[in-house]
């Protein structure tokens, strides 16, 4: 399994966004104990328990004069580490000593997080537009806890 990362930051809210940063997270079937979703129509649910995101594109967009940071644009866990732009549904990560997930979608961006983008134009972070800078939801397939410095290990489709 390669290549390794590690966690950056666990976030979590009452529901919307921004997401706040936690010490340590309980991952369960259903995603983040403590977190909850405001619109389950398009978040939540066993296929989109968890969205995760990646520390390096949230750096690049703040190069970029974005007021962007970590939990944000509503991710669960900020990934470090990791080459986020061959993640794709489909492969599995494996979060400290106990947590497994399967990527299951890129998440769409929507104009709720319009703010976080100095040009409001939130698909910057859309797959379709620019590949690579997506936010992603998982599946949990065996929860447990994560705190921020856990390695992050990724077994691609079909290893």
């Amino acid at each position: 399994m390669t290549p390794t990362g590690r966690v950056a930051q666990i976030n979590v809210s009452s529901g919307g966004v921004p997401k706040l940063p936690v010490p340590v997270g309980e991952v369960t079937i259903a995603g983040l104990t403590g977190d909850r979703q405001r619109n389950l129509k398009f978040h939540g649910g066993c296929d989109r328990a968890l969205c995760l995101w990646s520390l390096e594109v949230i750096e690049l967009l703040q190069q970029e004069g974005h007021p962007i940071a970590p939990g944000s644009v509503g991710e669960n866990l900020t990934l470090a580490g990791l080459d986020w732009a061959s993640l794709a549904p489909g492969a599995q990560l494996y979060l400290g000593d106990q947590v497994q997930l399967q990527i299951t979608d890129y998440a769409i961006p929507c104009r709720t997080i319009m703010r976080w983008f100095s040009d409001r134009r939130f698909s910057r972070i859309s797959q379709k537009h620019h590949p690579g800078s997506s936010r992603l939801y998982a599946r949990v397939l065996q929860g447990g806890w994560v705190k921020p410095g856990d390695r992050a290990l990724v077994e691609a489709k079909g290893e």
